[in-house]
Parts: structure tokens; sequence; C-alpha cells
């Protein structure tokens, strides 16, 4: 189990090799951002002003003009399960080497919203199935400013789960992504404004710090699609 780290590792120090580290931000409209880019514009930052070489890759292309990379898979209004339906052939198309998981915040006033963290468990099973190699980094979700206490409900029920499938030996890893945006950063109570969403680039960015090989470009070529036997530890 990882969560974020305060100090520099090794990995933080510049000079990495020039192959890019394939990074799938993966979720709804959170993850689309708005025309800033959202997070992923100051995470993209972050990462290149450590000495990362990256790629953020995904079926979809949306930012400011002059953002460097614009690739994600967020995709507005869906839920947990539209995500499922479709990642695997996300995954075999552009092969992550880590993945950068928001998603439930639609299911939380869907009609289902209790069936929420299986759903959610599914899709975690799926893609370590898929791309037992990739680092999968989950988010507990932001808030929703009229649907508070189902939100907690949920983050309070994926907590234990991710924590399990990592004791199991799977390659994932919990961000609790909730207390990094207040509900004073949603405008219309769920989209973070550009404050928010810099807080969630911080979030990620301390979460891929802390551990060795997800943001490192010395590790590439362990690629999400190459299945190799036991689960060794990566180099930072």
């Amino acid at each position: 189990m990882h969560t974020a780290a305060a100090s520099l590792s090794t990995e933080d120090r510049p000079g990495a090799q020039a192959d890019p580290v394939r990074i799938m931000p993966l979720g709804d409209s959170i993850t689309q951002g708005d025309s800033n880019g959202g997070y992923r514009l100051d995470l993209g930052t972050k990462l290149r002003a450590a000495g990362r070489t990256i790629d953020f890759v995904g079926s979809m292309s949306t930012g400011p003009a002059t953002m460097p990379d614009r690739d994600h898979e967020g995709h507005p209004g869906w839920t947990i399960a539209q995500i499922d339906t479709n990642v695997a052939n996300w995954l075999r198309t552009y092969a992550p080497r880590t993945i950068l998981l928001h998603i439930g915040t639609n299911d939380m006033y869907g009609s289902d919203p209790a069936g929420a963290p299986r759903r959610l468990s599914t899709l975690i099973d799926r893609i370590t199935a898929q791309s037992p190699n990739a680092d999968l980094f989950v988010a507990t979700i932001i808030p929703i400013r009229f649907a508070d206490q189902t939100v907690r409900n949920f983050n309070a029920a994926i907590t234990p789960m991710v924590r399990a499938k990592a004791a199991a030996g799977k390659r994932v890893h919990l961000v609790d992504m909730y207390p990094s945006v207040p509900i004073a950063d949603l405008p219309d109570g769920i989209h973070p404004n550009s404050a928010g969403y810099s807080k969630m680039a911080t979030t990620w960015y301390n979460a891929l710090r802390s551990v060795p090989g997800s943001a490192s470009s010395s590790d590439a070529s362990h690629a999400a699609g190459s299945v190799q036997p036991g689960r060794p530890r990566l180099p930072g």
C-alpha cells in the first residue's frame, strides 16, 4: 500500500532516460477538466519540472492549445460501469505504464450509489488482470456539495477494498483525493475551478513520487500490456 510521500526520493532527481512513461488519466469530466486542461495541466508541469519524460495517453484530447500534452481518457457524464465496458480496448490500444483513476462521481447521483464500490472493485480487477505490470492509482472522489454524505460513504467503502487488493499483491495504490479539494473550489458543486484542479495535481504528483518507477522513464520497459511472472520490485 502506498500513499503520498513528503520527502524527495531518488526518482525525483532529473536525468531519467528519454523514453516517455505512458500515463493514462482515466475517469469522467473531472479527469477531462475544463478549458484549462483540469489537473492534467499542472500535473504535467510538475512532472516535467522534476525531470520526467512522460506521455499522457488516451483517446480524448482536450485542453488549451498551449498545453504540451492534451491526451487523456476522461469522459464527461460517464459512470464506473461505462468505463468498465470500454477500458479493455483502451488498455490494449495505449498500453499505459501508469493509470490515474478518479471515477464514481456520476454514480453518486445515479440510481444505485450503494452499489458503486462493488462496481469499482470489478473495474479495478479488470484493469489489473489485463495490465498486471501497470501501477494503478485509485483516488477517493472529491466532494459533491449536494451529496457529501453519499460521497463519504463511497470513499469509506473503497478505502479498505483498495488496500485489500494491494495486500493481495495487485499493483494498486490508494490516493486520498477527497480532502484535497474543498467545496469552496467547486463552483457548480461538482467540478473544481483552477485552484481545485491545481490541488488535485499536487496530490497526484505526490502519489506518483511515492511509488518508484510509476513516473520514471528508467522503468518504461515494464509496459502495461506485457505479462511477466511474479511481481518484481520496480527500480527507481
